[in-house]
């Protein structure tokens, strides 16, 4: 397990069962080398080194404002690092890579005038500069896609009347067009049931296992902890990276978040109890808001949509749209409680 700020001599990064050792394995889609970002001068993360190989499932964990939808940004080229260096499927972090798919959460409805085929058509040529693909080449792509999802028979409605989780399923399509090596999920289930959480997960696993690498933004680990292989839990400018049974134990969580906090596991699930401290980090909803186009997500580049707390990213009104600050902890799977746990 790796830690930060500071490395206890004890430290170490393991490998998860039945991995085919590091000289055996194909090379990585995703590789983060000491690497730092901060805004003036907070710093979000230093020293992280994240290597990730085809196949591999990552789950990324911690309260808002912590630099995970920042991270993506860094991997999908729209936010320099800092410090260190990042490659991308053996090169440079750029924007619009097709080594990259990109999944945003669910916040609800579409629109009237766009229908599902189109916002995964979107994911195979909305990026793209030159000359255009061949029409029957792209209509091809989106039949092979929608089947892959079993959407085919709602390719033809506008986004506007499918249910939640047949939206994700879509977005899943879409993040799937370019048949990307790295999935990027931004908190895809939230507000879904969970027969559509399962359905989703369904889905990505089933992409994992035929060789596509995961990173998964998440505040409830226990949809996804039985094919995490790792965990990457950030907390005010710290991290801890391993397994799920190394990273989220009760010593660990306590020392992340500088309160008692007491992990207990309930058969395959775990709860996490603990108290709130003066800053709110453990216990962090946020409300809803709807001042804005709650279609923003279905115009434009599909990597361009980028959903972060305004504290993760002060200067991400630069870059991205203003569902930018609906980060929130609506399923509370790492629970905060005010008082004795």
């Amino acid at each position: 397990m790796a830690y930060a700020d500071p490395m206890p001599e004890n430290a170490y990064r393991s490998r998860t069962a039945g991995q085919p050792e590091p000289e055996t394995r194909p090379a990585p889609v995703l590789e983060l080398h000491d690497a730092s970002l901060a805004y003036g001068p907070r710093t979000l993360w230093s020293g992280l080194n994240l290597v990730l190989h085809p196949g591999e499932f990552v789950a990324v964990l911690g309260p808002n404002g912590t630099g995970k939808t920042s991270l993506f940004k860094v991997i999908l080229g729209l936010t320099p690092l800092t410090h260190g260096q990042i490659m991308v499927g053996g090169r440079p972090a750029r924007r619009g890579s097709p080594h990259v798919g990109y999944i945003p959460q669910h916040r609800g409805g579409g629109t009237a005038t766009v229908r599902a085929r189109d916002l995964v058509r979107q994911g195979i040529d909305g990026h793209r500069w030159g000359l255009p693909l061949p029409r029957r080449a792209v209509r091809d792509r989106v039949e092979t896609l929608l089947a892959e999802v079993g959407a085919t028979g709602y390719g033809n409605a506008p986004t506007a009347v499918l249910s939640g989780g047949e939206l994700q399923r879509i977005r899943v399509a879409q993040a799937l067009a370019t048949d990307p090596e790295l999935l990027l999920c931004d908190e895809p289930l939230l507000t879904l049931d969970l027969g559509n959480q399962r359905a989703v997960v369904e889905l990505l696993d089933r992409r994992r296992a035929a060789g596509a690498a995961v990173l998964f933004i998440t505040h409830e680990i226990n949809p996804v902890m039985h094919i995490a292989d790792r965990v990457l839990y950030l907390v005010d400018g710290k991290f801890l990276l391993g397994t799920v049974d190394e990273v989220l134990t009760s010593e660990n969580l306590t020392r992340l978040y500088s309160t008692p906090i007491e992990v207990v596991r309930s058969g395959d699930r775990l709860v996490v109890m603990g108290a709130s401290d003066s800053h709110g980090t453990f216990d962090h909803h946020h409300d809803h808001h709807h001042g804005h186009d709650p279609h923003g997500d279905l115009n434009g580049d599909p990597h361009d949509d980028l959903h972060g707390d305004p504290h993760d990213d002060p200067h991400g009104d630069l870059h991205h749209d203003p569902h930018d600050h609906l980060h929130r902890d609506s399923s509370a799977a790492v629970r905060g409680r005010s008082g004795s746990a």
